[in-house]
């Protein structure tokens, strides 16, 4: 490819697997479809081999996760957001529930309580994005719902401190994007639901459900007033489907998906189980932070450096030059900076989510490796200063 900036030359390495993206995101170190050689194709998820191969994952997920006893784990369709949707319409509806909302999927969550459960007693405490919302209000006797990792504004939920230890209400919390990158402290979540595709490296589709105890004693005894779709089913009138979290699944999994997380599961523990995982998220993390520290026109929009996300780096522009283009110019520009990544193999898939402000945004979860990190970091200066180029500016740190 041409270089746009001649003045400006491209720098010597490139990742070696330039796969940055959020979701699906990389696959973990080594990976390769024979990976999956033994898979249970061809075979039904309910016969005694299929139904093993199941009950191995959430055996081994349970353990990787190192869950308290009591809480369940279960496989479920439609990804996080099924994972999630199905909690919802399946536990809301006894309390009053406060939403936290500061990211596009956590604001999606407010929208299922008010437009499509129509609950009545319903707060929202939303903040922009780069910030959270105020945890203290959170009223223990209520439901509580909040995303632990803002994936599209870079911002994390570093504690849980703020739940108390003796609510009454049940705490929701979408945990697609931090679950294996940072500590949950369990004993304060009652639904937690994330996607083996994030930290995990696996295929899409499939989600996972956790349940504590209380969770589950709700299930028992409640009865929701609205309809509830077949695929978000946990319970029938004072019966919990215990099935599920044992393997019985709602509807039919893909086996090569089975096979392949539970490859991803061997991988992690070879790599220092739920220690190493976070681990290696945080130096992933730290690499992308320490370089916008340095950099002259990318800004951090995270307003408190505690709460940036170990998974999810997001890279704004303090350069007056771009802020001056307005949020449309700032998305052509954008789009062209990962047009230049992607045409040399440099980059895939670091434009921010069409939801959130104009920004770049890099996956720094487990699966990604910090030399690749390190490697990409000098093109995505390259090809900033090309696309301001391209576009007629002259960029801060341009030589």
């Amino acid at each position: 490819m041409t270089n746009p900036m001649p003045g400006l030359p491209k720098p010597p390495l490139k990742p070696s697997r330039p796969f940055f993206s959020s979701g699906p995101c990389a696959k973990p170190p080594g990976w390769s479809p024979s990976w999956l050689a033994n898979a249970k194709v061809g075979r039904s998820h309910r016969s005694a081999d299929g139904l093993a191969a199941i009950r191995d994952l959430i055996s081994s997920l349970s353990r990787l996760l190192e869950l308290p006893s009591g809480y369940r784990l279960a496989i479920v369709p439609g990804s996080d957001t099924g994972a999630f949707e199905m909690a919802l319409w399946s536990l809301l509806g006894p309390r009053g529930v406060d939403v936290f909302a500061w990211d596009v999927f956590g604001r999606l969550w407010v929208r299922d309580v008010i437009e499509e459960l129509k609950i009545a007693d319903v707060v929202i405490r939303d903040a922009p994005f780069g910030r959270l919302p105020d945890f203290s209000a959170a009223g223990p006797d209520r439901d509580i719902i909040f995303t632990a990792n803002g994936t599209t504004s870079g911002v994390r939920v570093a504690d849980f401190d703020w739940i108390a230890a003796d609510r009454q209400g049940l705490v929701f919390c979408d945990a697609t994007s931090a679950v294996f990158a940072q500590d949950l402290d369990w004993q304060k979540l009652d639904v937690v639901t994330f996607s083996w595709q994030k930290c995990l490296g696996g295929e899409a589709a499939h989600g996972i459900l956790i349940l504590s105890p209380r969770a589950v004693a709700r299930l028992r005894n409640h009865v929701p007033s609205w309809p509830v779709p077949k695929l978000f089913r946990l319970a029938r009138p004072g019966h919990f489907d215990e099935a599920l979290f044992e393997g019985q699944t709602i509807n039919t999994p893909s086996m090569l998906c089975v096979e392949d997380c539970a490859q991803a599961v061997r991988w992690a523990e070879s790599a220092g189980g739920l220690a190493g995982l976070q681990a290696r998220a945080s130096r992933n993390a730290s690499l992308v932070h320490a370089w916008m520290a340095r950099s002259q026109w990318a800004a951090d929009p995270v307003a408190d450096a505690s709460t940036r996300s170990l998974t999810s780096a997001v890279i704004g522009f303090a350069d007056p030059a771009i802020r001056d283009l307005g949020e449309s110019g700032q998305r052509r520009l954008v789009a062209h900076l990962a047009s230049l990544l992607e045409a040399e193999g440099a980059a895939f898939d670091i434009a921010g989510h069409r939801g959130g402000p104009p920004c770049l945004r890099i996956w720094t979860g487990p699966t990604v490796d910090a030399h690749d990190i390190e490697a990409v970091l000098p093109w995505i200066d390259w090809a900033y200063h090309g696309a301001c180029a391209a576009a007629g500016l002259h960029s801060s740190g341009q030589p």
